[in-house]
């Protein structure tokens, strides 16, 4: 892969890994909006919006305590 040896280096990765960090954590804010929304709005509890914030979480914690034990 010398050829896109040029165009990647590592403020590439670091602006990948950011891009993708905050993305996902915009994609959790809107979950948790949409899921407050319906709950206050008519009143239903969508689990499925729940399950994506509470996956985030954890994935979140456990990738903070991964990388804390192993560095």
């Amino acid at each position: 892969m010398p050829f896109l040896g040029q165009f990647v280096d590592e403020r590439f990765l670091d602006h990948r890994r950011r891009a993708s960090s905050f993305a996902g954590i915009v994609t959790v804010i809107l979950a948790l909006v949409l899921f407050e929304y319906r709950l206050i709005r008519y009143h239903i509890w969508n689990w499925d919006l729940a399950a994506v914030a509470v996956v985030f979480v954890a994935v979140k914690f456990s990738m903070f305590a991964w990388y804390r034990i192993n560095e």
